[in-house]
């Protein structure tokens, strides 16, 4: 039997250089997304469009057409003669805009409510909480929809319409971070020794609500981005004269069979922005998972007939 178990062959383990073979591909939701920034900043710089003019003479001219000037439609135009390689990249900063700006203030919102929420609990904590309870009842989308068709179309209408309940998740999130990190040894010290409560927060809490915030508003961005292409595709989002990928979506809707080319383009654009900005939001979420690693508590070793710390369980 001895001899039988030791004659087996051994498993190679999988050498190294097969895993650095795939090693880039973590890379490449960076580089997309930042491919992505650069154009959102440099792009409208390099290239010339305005939204209001029309050329009808160019009108729904397929892809890698000549222009009547002698330029070069590389995506084609539009029903109005509009290149849609310009709206693609002036869409790109639009997009960009609104995102980060949408975001911002939603995690400004969210960290905030969560922290006192989380750190102050009792009154503060069931106010706040049912307050919460009462925006989940409503259909973000919707609120979005309803507020955005209240006022004038604006970027700062769009902006405070996504982050209306764009900062529930960062708040529960932080709520349950900061519930956990109060009751810690060393903020317990902290009080102990007369430290104020703002300090404690600043010094004690939120370094360890930061990562797991990064993490949410890489994966928010993207719905944050989709939603504004949602509104823009409505007719309630930016005005005619801001550029949107929605917006050139919807332009595109009645000439599906005939020009393809003005939905397929920014619909293509935006679903790989989305994507690869989940993807990205996935790494810093591991990243910031690990143990030791900033922002995420670190997990106590098992011991005998007590299982997992609570610090394991987060």
């Amino acid at each position: 039997m001895t001899g039988a178990i030791t004659d087996l062959p051994e498993v190679a383990p999988r050498p190294p250089a097969a895993r650095r073979r795939w090693a880039f591909l973590r890379w490449v939701p960076v580089s997309v997304v930042g491919l992505y920034i650069l154009v959102a900043i440099v792009g409208p710089l390099l290239v010339d469009y305005d939204p209001v003019a029309t050329g009808l003479t160019d009108r729904l001219l397929p892809p890698g057409a000549t222009t009547h000037d002698g330029g070069l439609a590389l995506l084609g135009t539009d029903p109005l003669g509009r290149d849609i390689f310009a709206q693609v990249v002036y869409g790109a900063r639009t997009s960009v805009t609104i995102g980060a700006l949408t975001v911002a203030l939603s995690a400004l919102v969210g960290v905030t409510v969560g922290v006192v929420a989380g750190y102050f609990g009792r009154a503060v904590d069931a106010a706040l909480s049912r307050s919460i309870d009462v925006l989940l009842a409503f259909p973000g989308i919707v609120l979005a929809i309803i507020v955005a068709g209240l006022f004038d179309r604006s970027i700062t209408v769009v902006v405070v319409a996504l982050a209306l309940t764009g900062w529930i998740p960062f708040a529960r999130m932080t709520r349950a971070m900061a519930l956990t990190v109060r009751n810690r040894e060393w903020v317990a010290a902290a009080r102990v020794m007369g430290v104020p409560r703002r300090t404690i927060v600043i010094r004690h809490v939120l370094p360890f609500v930061l990562g797991p915030v990064v993490a949410l508003a890489a994966t928010d961005f993207g719905l944050v981005v989709l939603a504004e292409a949602g509104l823009s595709f409505l007719g309630i989002g930016l005005p005619p004269t801001s550029v949107s990928w929605g917006q050139t979506i919807a332009t595109g809707k009645e000439y599906l069979s005939t020009a393809w080319w003005i939905s397929a383009f920014p619909g293509l654009v935006l679903a790989l922005l989305v994507v690869h900005v989940g993807l990205l939001g996935d790494q810093f979420n591991s990243f910031f998972h690990r143990s030791g690693r900033r922002g995420v508590l670190p997990r106590t070793p098992r011991r005998a007939g007590t299982g997992r710390g609570v610090e394991g369980s987060l």
